[in-house]
């Protein structure tokens, strides 16, 4: 392995390997966003979820509907509040560790969503939500 040839190739391989680890580390993160609203979601007694993810460059986009129970309304409230908090990046490797912990639908697990993208927008309606949050994914 003296050869020039020899050294760039294995510095491909090193390269092409760190970007594949970023980027099952970026899905799984878009997959526990995911998981997190479906469970909230579930909780305030929805009976109809469709959620997408579109990765362009570097941001992903997540888009997420639910239908909920009229008595659940007030705990929509924090939606808006959690997801549109200034996101702290040392944090964030922290509050993905804890994902998944936890109670379905506490609002600490939306506070960690919130903690984990970038921005939100939200759209509360008299029976359904409509969320699209963006997220910067990492090289």
């Amino acid at each position: 392995m003296n050869s020039p040839r020899e050294k760039r190739s294995v510095y491909a391989l090193f390269r092409q390997r760190r970007n594949e680890e970023n980027m099952s580390h970026n899905e799984k993160k878009l997959a526990n966003i995911v998981e997190e609203l479906t469970m909230f979601f579930f909780s305030v007694g929805a009976k109809e979820i469709r959620s997408g993810i579109r990765v362009e460059g570097r941001t992903a986009e997540i888009e997420f509907a639910a239908d909920y129970q009229q008595e659940y309304s007030d705990r929509l409230d924090s939606l808006e509040k959690y997801f549109n908090e200034p996101k702290n990046e040392a944090l964030e490797d922290f509050y993905w560790e804890l994902t998944g912990t936890g109670d379905p639908g506490e609002s600490s697990q939306l506070l960690m969503v919130g903690m984990m993208i970038d921005r939100a927008d939200v759209e509360i309606g008299e029976d359904r939500v409509s969320l699209r949050l963006y997220k910067e994914l990492e090289l």
